[in-house]
């Protein structure tokens, strides 16, 4: 009998139930629902839909019956650094605030004056990004003090989501290193800093790794639903999971998973906490097994999606990227990294004005918009092959790029021009199938991370493009 494995991958602007199975040893999915996300404002704060999201998980899992095609396990992943704080009722406190909100602002001083940012990477070696969970926190502890004193557990949004389908509150490792608070040694959260920062130490629950049961769903889902299943951990922050099905088992490759964000690195045992890490703006973020996601977060396609959108969704990437190729020779870049282009009004208008800020020729068609983003990014891409080779003292022969970002042609001929290294690209359905991956490895369809790595690569088209 065909068992299935189930993975719900939500990202920051759309979510999926994806079926995955092994036919005749291969790896086959299937999407079965697919479901719209995004931030919302309420009362000038940007904002998650919890109570929509999870009717949208329960509505995919309702498609199984409907199908016929029910699912042994089941998993979820999300984004990253976003969580909920629930009262001693497990209601969920306040608004869930998104990270592109603005309450962050100048909570990083307000972090400083209790520890230095030096010590701070020293002591979690995480990327400093105004976002994250720790200066999320202090924005609560500041400006909403009584949310943080009636808090009993914080929850991250995958971990939220496995509690209302099971009633257990398991905290995952993976998303639980991009708060900034898991001490990378210990691999468990630094008591001490938090107590530091003021932070109630009871609210951060027992960390447990991808791959653990979380549960069985509870009666009233089971009831709602039509069906049982167990809920396991995957990666579930999803560049975790992503990172997973890399197709590849040696370590002369560097990665890019390339989405809303593009992350850039290498995969390693130990983290990398030196200040000449901390320069270079590199993140020590939680893999599976305790490996270490050494990478970069740059900008990503979130620029591109902006443009698009604010074109009326009138041209498709491919499209796009045909129009970018033919506006080759446009020459203006961007710091795809910089503040304004976060969560800018109007995404178009903030490129023009970081090129007539710097002195450079404003792009006026969509063409030259488009070809500003890919090599800008490509650019960046670049430099950060130097920072790791300079800090690893190596040097890496090729680059896998999974995720969405795959699809796009034209930047991969760009990445390896830039970066002078060959480019393989695929699979697309990355974070899928590292979640899916995950429950594989669980359930002992593959005994390693090496063989279900070489899985993916027989299972799925790789495209090369030489430098």
């Amino acid at each position: 009998m065909q068992r299935y494995y189930l993975a719900v991958d939500i990202g920051a602007s759309s979510g999926r139930h994806i079926l995955g199975s092994i036919d005749n040893g291969l790896i086959k999915l299937e999407e079965i629902y697919r479901f719209e996300n995004g931030m919302v404002k309420k009362d000038d704060t940007l904002c998650w839909e919890l109570d929509k999201l999870f009717t949208e998980i329960k509505t995919g899992l309702k498609k199984c019956v409907e199908i016929g095609k029910i699912p042994s396990t089941m998993a979820i992943d999300t984004w990253a650094v976003d969580y909920v704080l629930l009262d001693s009722r497990d209601q969920v406190i306040g608004k869930t605030v998104g990270y592109r909100d603005k309450r962050t602002k100048e909570m990083d001083d307000e972090v400083y004056k209790i520890i230095s940012e030096e010590e701070l990477y020293l002591r979690t070696g995480i990327q400093k990004q105004l976002f994250n969970s720790i200066y999320q926190l202090m924005a609560v502890r500041m400006q909403k003090p009584e949310d943080m004193e009636k808090a009993e557990n914080l929850l991250m949004i995958p971990d939220y989501f496995n509690f209302l389908l099971t009633g257990e509150k398991l905290t995952e490792y993976t998303n639980a290193t991009t708060t900034q608070l898991v001490s990378p040694i210990t691999k468990d959260w630094d008591y001490e800093l938090i107590d530091k920062l003021g932070y109630k130490k009871e609210i951060f629950g027992k960390i447990s790794m991808p791959k653990s049961s979380v549960a069985h769903f509870s009666k009233d889902i089971v009831a709602e639903i039509g069906f049982d299943c167990e809920v396991v951990l995957p990666a579930t922050h999803d560049t975790g999971s992503a990172v997973l099905s890399v197709p590849a088992n040696d370590d002369d490759y560097l990665y890019i998973s390339s989405g809303t964000w593009s992350l850039m690195g290498i995969e390693r045992m130990e983290a990398d906490c030196s200040l000449q890490s901390k320069k270079a703006n590199f993140t020590n973020e939680g893999g599976i097994d305790y490996r270490f996601r050494y990478l970069k977060n740059i900008m990503g396609l979130w620029m591109i999606q902006s443009v698009r959108h604010e074109l009326g969704d009138a041209y498709s990437f491919a499209e796009l990227c045909t129009l970018a190729t033919k506006a080759d020779q446009f020459t203006s870049r961007v710091n795809v990294n910089a503040e304004c282009f976060l969560a800018p009004d109007n995404m178009t208008e903030a490129i023009k004005q970081y090129c007539r800020d710097t002195n450079q020729e404003e792009p006026n068609t969509v063409g030259e918009i488009a070809a500003c983003i890919y090599q800008s990014l490509a650019n960046s891409y670049a430099d950060t092959v130097k920072e790791i080779e300079e800090i690893t003292g190596r040097t890496y022969q090729r680059i896998h790029i999974v995720g969405g970002g795959a699809n796009a042609e034209y930047l991969n001929k760009l990445t390896a021009k830039s970066t002078r290294k060959d480019v393989y690209a695929g699979p697309t359905e990355a974070t899928a199938i590292g979640n899916i991956l995950a429950q594989m490895l669980k359930a002992g369809d593959y005994a390693t991370i090496q063989e279900a790595r070489q899985a993916v690569f027989d299972s799925f088209p790789i495209i090369h493009y030489k430098h």
